[in-house]
């Protein structure tokens, strides 16, 4: 099922968009516009850290939290999530799918990570691992067919897991187009979408929708001829957000 549009608590109507759009919209801003990917990632994990500690509740500083994280930007957004949860003394562990083969930006989220007291553990390690939440940051909007390999395997073990599953922007191995899993994938209790809900988000494997701010500014929606409310945001950076 795919939704042109979804709905804050205010009654607000928020556009959403298809990967290609969303693709265009991080084009105009690394490119042209800005923010740079560096700022995007670090809004995304900051919100997500945020999303983590909420869920987690009165214990979120003794729960370990494991973040399952690609090689591409969403990979980095989760690591990145994983150093604010670090600094501030809770417990992480993230898995990489493939370490040898980070994006650039990404490969540098990791190594700032490596700065903290949070742990990284390769993805044989992970039946050994306990985790209170498991953040999903595998691949985001970037799928192209059914998972396979490590990735396959990081989110087979996310799925057998009974702890709850916060996703970043979309859970991985589901379409953000048409919100269809072409193979394994993820049914998250809580998805954190990025800058705008995506097409596909309509459906049960998001659980919980919430929309975060990353600081794109209008003038990047404009140019993909989007309008997106003024004020969107108010005074926050994470809201919720329902189908119509």
């Amino acid at each position: 099922m795919s939704a042109r549009s979804f709905v804050t608590p205010e009654g607000l109507t928020v556009p959403a968009v298809t990967t290609d759009q969303m693709r265009e919209v991080d084009r105009l801003a690394i490119e042209e516009i800005g923010p740079n990917l560096y700022q995007m990632m670090e809004n995304a994990g900051r919100n997500l850290a945020l999303a983590v500690i909420e869920r987690l509740g009165a214990d979120w500083r003794t729960d370990p939290v494991v973040v399952l994280a690609g090689t591409g930007g969403n990979g980095g957004g989760g690591i990145c999530a994983a150093r604010h949860l670090a600094n501030r003394g809770a417990d992480v562990t993230v898995v990489v799918s493939n370490a040898d083969g980070l994006g650039a930006v990404t490969a540098n989220q990791l190594s700032v990570y490596r700065g903290t007291d949070g742990r990284v553990a390769p993805p044989r390690r992970l039946p050994l691992l306990e985790a209170a939440v498991v953040v999903d940051s595998v691949i985001g909007y970037s799928l192209r067919g059914a998972p396979r390999g490590i990735v396959a395997d990081l989110i087979a073990w996310a799925g057998a897991q009974p702890s709850p599953v916060v996703a970043l922007d979309v859970p991985s191995g589901i379409d953000s187009t048409t919100g269809e899993a072409p193979g394994v994938s993820i049914t998250a209790d809580l998805t954190m979408a990025l800058a705008l809900p995506k097409t596909g988000l309509d459906v049960p494997a998001v659980g919980e929708l919430w929309l975060a701010d990353i600081g794109i500014p209008v003038e990047v929606y404009r140019r993909i001829g989007v309008e997106v409310p003024v004020g969107l945001f108010g005074p926050r950076y994470r809201i919720p957000l329902s189908g119509r």
